[in-house]
């Protein structure tokens, strides 16, 4: 759940959307904040970017802290400045606002061993020409299927991709309606 800010129909400079996401701790409490429906303590949210950093559940003490502090101090007071997360220091509690939808293309977080969609569909395109290339020079069995069918069956094989991850998308976007 986000809240309505007030000036979240202006947009935000890219150099600041690239300035917040430089820092790991603040990527994390976006994403964390995303996964999560509602307010969020900042001890809560600490004890999470901790555990991520550490990889330890529940992270050591002086991790936690070192964390938190940041968070308070530094990270937090950025985000609400920039109206991307309403940040309330008296209580310790922060949600995100709706201009976080600004950031959110440039969130794509992609799983260790995993591969980014631009990789993917980077690598569906050299293999697509690849094998166009064999076909063109009688190479190997792609060439008893001829062109038309590799063709063929590469742009079925994009168009299905950016059809599921569309999908992937729209049923994984926190922030639309």
């Amino acid at each position: 759940m986000t809240v309505q800010s007030p000036d979240s129909e202006e947009e935000l400079d890219p150099s600041e959307i690239h300035n917040v996401l430089r820092n790991d701790r603040r990527r994390h409490a976006i994403q964390h904040l995303r996964d999560t429906d509602g307010p969020l303590s900042v001890d809560t949210l600490a004890e999470h970017i901790a555990s991520v950093e550490t990889g330890e559940d529940p992270p050591p003490r002086d991790v936690r802290k070192s964390v938190y502090v940041s968070l308070h101090q530094t990270h937090l007071p950025k985000l609400d400045e920039l109206g991307i997360v309403d940040y309330d220091q008296r209580e310790q509690m922060l949600e995100l606002r709706d201009r976080a939808e600004q950031v959110e293309v440039y969130m794509e977080v992609v799983s260790e061993g995993d591969i980014s969609w631009a990789t993917y569909y980077l690598g569906v395109s050299a293999l697509g020409a690849l094998t166009l290339l064999a076909v063109q020079f009688d190479m190997l069995f792609v060439s008893s299927f001829g062109v038309e069918f590799w063709a063929w069956y590469f742009l079925a094989l994009v168009g299905l991709s950016a059809s599921y991850h569309w999908y992937l998308e729209r049923k994984q976007r926190i922030f639309g309606s």
